[in-house]
């Protein structure tokens, strides 16, 4: 029992530090994989928002959404297609993406943190103008042709308009957004939630960018935790391919938010409970930290 009661000590005290320097800063989360299927990471997840919010903190949650789109489409017959991991998105699917992201993933995220004592407001990035989009240039072709692939409906980010985040941080409530934007052609637009979080972040300047994912951070081909790593070597491991897939807009979106102003980027183990919190208020964390320093961009394994 004292042992217990030690190491209870020992975390709240290693946690005072961490608290103090967090106070008021903006963190953007972005929530997808593992964490957002089994319910008892979803239930730890939402809780580690309220108490980032309630000890003074600014969380902003941007998730995805990708398997429960996949299922809605499979319910009405429509096949799900992806080319180098991005869904192609057509009138119909983009129907169906801005139900599921905008409505039933959204609302469940927003209810789970008023269960546990928050008060959130979940929003697309069309409410109030949030993201502006782009329909995303492809230059992905089908083999055996020159003809280039049309994605459809899937975008990239054009402009952030941060107004109606601050708006909501000002009434302390914890903004909930689907990585849906419109364009200037008035069509809508399914993007990449982790792009989405990296671009929030860089025009918030925030503290933090928190990636959550289903590995236990960035990994070498043998599934080592990859630390210590400039850009040079990140640049390698893309072109061999160690990096790829779903890791790539993650990087992309980590270099791009440290380049541009966010102290630090973490790319987490989403399949562990209260990992945010882990990562937060811990000195070793439970993934891959990202920061820029004088010597050019680094890659560690903690703080």
């Amino acid at each position: 029992m004292s042992n217990n009661i030690h190491n209870i000590a020992s975390v709240l005290t290693e946690s005072l530090s961490y608290f103090q320097k967090f106070q008021g800063k903006t963190i953007v989360i972005k929530y997808g994989g593992n964490a957002m299927v089994d319910e008892a990471l979803k239930s730890s997840f939402a809780r580690d928002i309220v108490l980032m919010k309630s000890v003074g903190m600014n969380p902003i949650v941007v998730h995805g959404g990708g398997p429960q789109i996949g299922k809605i489409l499979e319910k009405i017959g429509k096949q799900s297609q992806f080319i180098d991991g991005m869904r192609v998105t057509d009138s119909e699917t983009m129907d169906v993406v801005e139900m599921v992201l905008g409505g039933l993933v959204n609302k469940e995220i927003v209810n789970l943190i008023h269960q546990h004592g928050g008060h959130s407001i979940g929003l697309t990035g069309k409410d109030g103008s949030l993201i502006s989009a782009k329909k995303l240039k492809s230059d992905l072709k089908p083999e055996l042709t020159s003809e280039i692939i049309d994605l459809g409906h899937v975008g990239e980010v054009d402009k952030i308009d941060i107004s109606v985040i601050n708006l909501l941080l000002k009434g302390d409530f914890i903004p909930v957004i689907a990585p849906i934007g419109v364009g200037k052609d008035g069509f809508s637009y399914n993007i990449n939630a982790d792009l989405v979080a990296g671009s929030i972040a860089q025009a918030l300047n925030a503290e933090k960018l928190i990636l959550l994912t289903n590995t236990s951070g960035l990994l070498g081909v043998n599934g080592e935790l990859l630390t210590g790593l400039d850009i040079n070597i990140i640049d390698s491991l893309i072109e061999n391919g160690t990096i790829y897939g779903g890791m790539l807009p993650k990087i992309d979106s980590a270099l791009s938010s440290v380049r541009n102003g966010v102290k630090s980027t973490h790319i987490i183990d989403g399949r562990v409970e209260h990992a945010v919190l882990l990562e937060i208020f811990t000195d070793n964390g439970v993934g891959t930290l990202i920061t820029c320093n004088e010597s050019g961009t680094l890659i560690t394994g903690n703080e």
